[in-house]
């Protein structure tokens, strides 16, 4: 699977964390979360944490269970 690109974090004054991907608001952190989120990001790949903290981990194999044969063709009855 390819590496988790295109993602960005800004600290707000009021101790929030907006994350983005490719410029799109992808969610916010307040509170403990975003501190959490800060003390992880010092010790990591920020990429691969941030797209993990999105949810957006899991694109990318999308595409290869769209072309396995299994999901190719029609409906299947069962009956």
């Amino acid at each position: 699977m390819p590496r988790p690109q295109g993602f960005t974090y800004e600290e707000r004054k009021d101790g929030s964390v907006v994350l983005t991907h490719h410029g799109r608001p992808a969610g916010v952190l307040r509170g403990a979360r975003a501190a959490k989120f800060l003390a992880e990001a010092e010790s990591g790949d920020v990429q691969l944490l941030l797209a993990r903290w999105t949810g957006a981990y899991r694109f990318g194999n999308e595409r290869q269970a769209r072309n396995h044969p299994r999901n190719q063709g029609g409906r299947t009855r069962r009956g």
